[in-house]
């Protein structure tokens, strides 16, 4: 599909101000144009598939487009990473990172064969030969030998507890990679229970990035787990486990 015959009556803002001065990158005139289309094929087939309940150009910017890479922080910046976006859904963070990094290497999972199916059929109109995509339970995936301490970069937004959720990222991290949880709220409870979990999983917590978001001013944090030494083959523990009986 050719990108530049785009028409929408609901048109991302362009930010190209807004990009450079948070994240210290703005996407040319074609990314530009993928990242409406994404927002176009989200909205379009949001009524079949309940995608996301964020569908206003602004609110779409922000919280989808803008919220996915500024949880990467410098790393957007950064040279070529095999990356793997855990509960993706829709595709968030991973199909705009995809779009933003067309050198990062991105594996896709979601346990929603449906959802998953929407990015399999949306990636090639986006022109994206960087994303491959997965129905797994991540359980299962972070014990495989083809996904397990494969990956520079982990990524894993809205999915459950912080412990829950690095139970599930550090398994497919290598040794001196990093994982990133996207967090709304972060107490001081939160931060106990997961350093303690991350410490099972031969991690540690390596910073809270806290920050607002640049048009509704929410705060949000990135908790970013540096990977120390290789997981334990006992982690993760078996389907529904992790969540059941958190670390």
């Amino acid at each position: 599909m050719d990108l530049s015959s785009i028409s929408s009556p609901n048109c991302l803002p362009e930010m190209d101000a807004m990009w450079q001065e948070t994240l210290n990158w703005c996407p040319t005139a074609a990314q530009q144009l993928q990242l409406q289309l994404l927002y176009s094929e989200v909205v379009g087939a949001n009524h079949k598939l309940n995608l996301t309940r964020i569908t206003t150009p602004e609110d779409f910017w922000e919280k989808h487009l803008w919220d996915s890479l500024r949880g990467v922080g410098d790393l957007i910046v950064s040279s070529a990473l095999q990356v793997v976006d855990i509960g993706t859904g829709a595709g968030f963070p991973g199909l705009p990172l995809a779009i933003a990094r067309p050198d990062w290497q991105l594996t896709l999972v979601d346990s929603t064969a449906k959802k998953v199916g929407f990015i399999e059929a949306i990636a090639p109109l986006l022109g994206l030969t960087n994303v491959r995509t997965l129905v797994s339970r991540i359980e299962a995936l972070g014990q495989a030998r083809q996904h397990r301490h494969q990956y520079d970069l982990a990524l894993i937004r809205a999915v459950s507890a912080a412990n829950v959720c690095a139970e599930y990222a550090l398994p497919l991290v290598k040794v001196g990679g990093t994982a990133i949880l996207y967090r709304g709220n972060w107490t001081t409870e939160e931060a106990e229970s997961l350093e303690l979990a991350v410490a099972k999983l031969g991690g540690e917590i390596a910073k809270v990035d806290r920050f607002m978001t640049p048009i509704s001013n929410s705060i949000r944090h990135c908790i970013w787990l540096s990977k120390i030494t290789d997981t334990h083959p006992y982690y993760p523990r078996a389907v529904g486990i992790p969540t059941l009986k958190p670390l």
